[in-house]
């Protein structure tokens, strides 16, 4: 599917999560100030998606002091996304999508090029959806690293 951009509507998803339970758009939306930022990584536990999840753990209280709710979502298991948030002591919803639905309806799943090799994964990326539904910022094929300071700098959140 093509890619979202600001003024469409997010597509809703319920994903099981790691804390063994599930987490719904939707209902997210509801009871979130701002909006819900949804983020999309390709493995738990490498590098990359490590140092990106550790960002948002350690910027969870200002995005969420600033009304913004955050999910992390990737194509692994259940089991090895609670591993991971046990490793790394993060507090926020991971959400598996292991048959890729959710990824591919955010534009967030697609051909990919490695090191000269061309596949199809995980696209690493970022969507701010409004309490409305619809996408507010939608980034595509971010950087781990920094990542989320510039996320901050494009909501105004604290410098």
């Amino acid at each position: 599917m093509a890619r979202l951009t600001p003024g469409d509507q997010a597509p809703d998803f319920t994903l099981p999560t790691a804390d063994g339970g599930s987490v719904t758009l939707s209902e997210r939306l509801a009871s979130a100030g701002k909006g819900v930022i949804v983020y999309f990584y390709p493995a738990a536990g490498t590098p990359g998606c490590t140092k990106e999840a550790c960002d948002f753990r350690d910027s969870l209280a200002s995005l969420q002091g600033a009304g913004y709710s955050v999910i992390g979502l990737s194509p692994d298991p259940v089991a090895k996304l609670a591993r991971f948030a046990d490793d790394e002591s993060l507090t926020f919803s991971l959400a598996s999508d292991t048959e890729h639905a959710t990824l591919e309806a955010y534009g967030a799943w697609g051909e990919k090029k490695n090191y000269g090799k061309t596949y199809v994964g995980v696209i690493r990326s970022t969507l701010v959806v409004n309490p409305d539904g619809t996408v507010r910022l939608a980034q595509y094929n971010v950087k781990a690293t920094g990542h989320v300071d510039k996320l901050r700098r494009d909501l105004k959140i604290d410098p």
